[in-house]
């Protein structure tokens, strides 16, 4: 065949179907010539190579009336192979289309998907020249029209949100309520069944792990592993092709609109920092082989080299326009076609990054901000990488919310017992204000999460002292060392009683810690009723039961999960919980009370010496619900509590603060014993509080007369 081609426009990029025809349209400031490679419907025979006729803004550019959605296709690039100055351009290499919306086929590791010739005397300055095509998966039009219906989008606010972070094949593969054909998939993710659990559970926002397609690292497949997290994209548009049981997008989409109409917000977990294609030593997929000078962050004075501020081998550049421009249209496909809510940006601090380091006010974040769409997306920053001034929690602009790593390690750290922890935790109990409360920023600026996908689940938080990676083949030393754990006597699962019992303590309490402190909780997924990776603190390559949710559940298990919604539900019913504004801990002149009151077991105000005493591992805190300034909550709408928590090993006695306008205590929670009904208690009476456990009061107020 022979195709008609005509000059195109150079917008938008990709390859856009308008109902005639397609237009394509790919970016290279240093290449010399762009051929479009068309194949068969089985993606198995090149049908024709079509050369790109125009070239303006550099930006490459065609039209095609022949060409129909399902075309499959690629692309090979003609330039200069100078890895010295920064170019690997190489012909031979069949490359993804960076605004692919679809891929078809399987990423096959073979030599021929690098650039240069493996085992070369030269290395990487070797140019190899077997194509790559047999062994590359297929670029395919889509035609994006899907028909949302009653499908609405939803605006959970900050103030409302509790985040459930899972992962779309680990949470569905032993999921009795999804079919075998449907698990692992954004189709089985959607199954009635596994929606109104997180209904019942009470979450608002599902926040997914990597739905970028990625590949599957060669290496570890070489020992029998995969991939299984996906940190390592191949293309920014593309669904994974193996979390989908269908042949088109729109299963995405049908996802979408099924939590939407339960009221659940879709969040992605999205990585821009780095791709697949690793450094000068790794293969050639995209954009290596488009214009690796313009992709990718270089040596200043070595451009052979990558810089490497991920710890992946290579880092997106995203100072250049094309490649911000590429990123945030990426983030526009995904918040206006896919309709998805927010997104949880992976080492953001390198987002952030410019010549001269980390910048609130770096070109990727006021792009972010000024944005009429992403602005009002929920956006969230892992601020940290492991580059220069990487770390960089509670300074990321306006607009933005953080995972608070402090949070996980201070919380830890006080139930665990260690000493000196009551500064620290009061900070961490009220949004981390010594971090975030600035610039206007709001309490729900902090991420607070006790686990997340990377280390222990809540679980082995509390039944390792160690990390046990064996499993990943690296000589149990990936994975982080110092994980604020402590097996409670016993490394690993044990039958001993009161061992258990103590674990399973301490598991309520973090898990009431995190519903119960000020701020955005995170919840990780099956740490609701207790999941084990056997000590796995790194189960990025656990594509098995390891990494994957079981859903058959102990009694214990059992009631973990229900003791998980009910601290859900509380905190829906408690407004003071989720206030926005931080606290201060000062007295309001006119309200004559303060919102927060930290006091000993003997209900004093805490002084300094209390607060520097290193043995204390008792407190308690009165949020009071009165101190609401008029406007942001009616006054006396609220509820004021009281928590009562004690990281100590021996039972500690508590007197119940006497606070004005209230008659007695309600005794809501107690994770002694979570089967506790509510209890009332008189004011100013003692209350013994278990060794290692917390209870939560509700104030009932007094009646009052209207004459």
């Amino acid at each position: 065949m022979r195709s008609r081609i005509r000059e195109g426009l150079p917008y938008p990029l990709g390859a856009t179907w308008d109902g005639l025809g397609v237009n394509f349209s790919l970016f290279s400031a240093n290449a010399t010539r762009v051929e479009l490679c068309l194949f068969d419907e089985s993606g198995q025979e090149e049908l024709e190579r079509v050369v790109l006729p125009e070239y303006t803004d550099e930006i490459w550019h065609g039209y095609l009336p022949d060409a129909r959605p399902g075309q499959l296709y690629g692309y090979r690039v003609y330039g200069p192979y100078d890895p010295e100055a920064g170019h690997r351009f190489n012909h031979h290499k069949l490359l993804i289309d960076p605004y692919a919306k679809q891929l078809v086929g399987e990423l096959i590791w073979d030599d021929a998907l690098y650039g240069y010739t493996i085992g070369h005397e030269d290395g990487d300055l070797s140019f190899d020249e077997r194509d790559s095509a047999p062994f590359m998966p297929r670029c395919r039009v889509i035609d994006p029209a899907f028909t949302w219906g009653r499908s609405t989008e939803i605006r959970v606010p900050w103030s409302d949100t509790v985040i459930y972070e899972t992962h779309v094949r680990g949470y569905t593969m032993r999921h009795p309520a999804v079919p075998e054909a449907l698990r692992g998939t954004f189709s089985g993710l959607a199954v009635p069944e596994v929606i109104d659990y997180l209904v019942d559970l009470g979450v608002s926002s599902l926040e997914l792990m990597p739905i970028h397609a990625f590949a599957d690292d060669r290496h570890l497949q070489e020992k029998g592993l995969h991939n299984y997290w996906g940190y390592n994209t191949l293309a920014f548009f593309v669904p994974h092709p193996n979390y989908m049981s269908t042949e088109t997008v729109s299963e995405f989409k049908q996802m979408v609109a099924r939590y939407h109409a339960a009221g659940i917000e879709v969040l992605l977990d999205v990585v821009y920092n780095h791709t697949a294609e690793g450094n000068e030593m790794g293969p050639t997929l995209s954009f290596k082989g488009i214009d690796n000078a313009s992709y990718y962050r270089l040596m200043p004075d070595e451009p052979r080299f990558y810089i490497n501020d991920t710890g992946t081998g290579n880092t997106l550049n995203l100072s250049h326009p094309r490649v911000l421009q590429m990123v945030t249209d990426s983030l526009r496909y995904w918040a206006d076609e896919m309709r998805v809510d927010g997104f949880r940006f992976d080492l953001a601090t390198i987002l952030g990054r410019e010549a001269d380091g980390f910048d609130e006010g770096g070109g990727f974040l006021d792009s972010c901000r000024q944005d009429p769409l992403l602005s009002q997306c929920k956006l969230i920053a892992e601020p940290w990488d492991c580059g220069p001034g990487g770390y960089q929690v509670g300074k990321f602009p306006p607009g933005w919310a953080e995972w608070n790593d402090r949070f996980r390690d201070d919380m830890r750290a006080f139930w665990r017992g260690d000493e000196g922890r009551l500064p620290a935790f009061a900070n961490r109990l009220t949004a981390s204000a010594d971090l975030f409360n600035h610039r206007g920023r709001k309490a729900f600026s902090s991420i607070n999460f006790i686990t997340a996908h990377d280390g222990f689940t809540l679980r082995d938080l509390v039944s390792y002292n160690n990390k046990h990676n064996e499993a990943n083949g690296e000589d149990n030393k990936d994975g982080h060392d110092d994980n604020v754990s402590w097996n409670h006597g016993v490394e690993g699962e044990t039958s001993d009683t009161a061992i258990r019992e103590l674990r399973m303590r301490q598991m309520r309490n973090l898990l009431a810690t995190l519903m119960l402190s000020q701020g955005t909780p995170m919840l990780l997924a099956g740490d609701e009723f207790g999941r084990t990776q056997g000590g796995n603190n790194n189960a990025y390559c656990q594509d098995g039961n390891i990494g994957w949710v079981d859903w058959n559940l102990s009694d214990e298990g059992r009631g973990l999960l229900a003791f998980t919604r009910q601290l859900i539900r509380l905190r829906r019913q408690y407004p003071i919980l989720e206030r926005g504004r931080f606290m201060t801990g000062k007295l309001d002149e006119n309200l004559g009370i303060k919102d927060v009151s930290w006091l000993t077991p003997s209900a004093e105000e805490m002084t300094v010496d209390h607060w520097h005493d290193e043995e204390a591992k008792a407190i308690g805190v009165i949020l009071n619900g009165h101190a609401q300034p008029t406007g942001i909550c009616r006054f006396g709408s609220d509820v004021t509590v009281f928590l009562a928590l004690n990281a100590s090993d021996q039972d500690v006695d508590f007197v119940l603060p006497d606070v004005p306008g209230g008659s007695e205590w309600l005794r809501r929670v107690e994770t002694f014993d979570p089967a506790a009904g509510d209890v009332r208690c008189p004011m100013e009476s003692g209350y013994r509080v278990k060794s290692r456990s917390l209870s939560l009061f509700e104030l009932i107020e007094e009646e009052t007369s209207d004459d």
